[in-house]
């Protein structure tokens, strides 16, 4: 019997011989200030899903609005085609940053977890500002949801340390993939 091939990964390891999973993903910056052609994070996070060979099957950008965020991400949790709702921005802690209190209504479980990951990785980026950051995850209607920060490191971090490797279905001992066909259960 041949040992299975395994290739490191923070806090895991890819199982070169699963088979990946491309998943649907739609992506959400949230600011008053950026537009299609200045929206650095979005196009970041757009590219990375695309290089980790997901799909990504929507992208907008709003005005740090609470019903309008809300409104957005529950039409595309409400989505059969859409598996996980990235946001960038809206996250911090002035009057306009109003992401975590329009998503969290919508969680039906929240991902406590990626809270205390996220501020370990930022941690190391940013030190002390990481504080700043209300950065958040939950599921809704079979779909994950990451808030992230509107800097173009935290949407790095945020991807390259910790989303991408959850939403890889090689990667061990465990990763979010392999719930979706469960998160429905009763």
């Amino acid at each position: 019997m041949s040992k299975t091939p395994e290739i490191p990964a923070p806090g895991g390891r890819i199982v070169e011989d699963r088979a990946f999973k491309a998943v649907n993903i739609a992506v959400l910056t949230v600011s008053d200030t950026r537009t299609e052609e200045n929206d650095t994070s979005g196009h970041i996070l757009a590219e990375r899903v695309k290089s980790a060979g997901h799909n990504l099957v929507a992208k907008e950008i709003v005005t740090d609005n609470q019903t309008i965020i809300e409104h957005i991400v529950g039409d595309w949790i409400r989505d059969p085609n859409i598996d996980v709702v990235l946001t960038t921005g809206g996250t911090g802690l002035t009057g306009r940053d109003v992401t975590p209190e329009a998503i969290r209504p919508l969680f039906e479980k929240e991902i406590d977890g990626f809270n205390t990951i996220w501020h370990l990785v930022s941690y190391q980026s940013v030190g002390l500002s990481t504080l700043q950051s209300r950065a958040c995850a939950g599921v809704a209607n079979a779909t994950f949801i990451f808030a992230l920060p509107g800097s173009n490191g935290a949407c790095k971090d945020g991807w390259d340390k910790i989303i991408r490797w959850q939403l890889d279905s090689r990667h061990a001992p465990c990763n979010m993939v392999e719930l979706m066909p469960r998160l429905l259960e009763k």
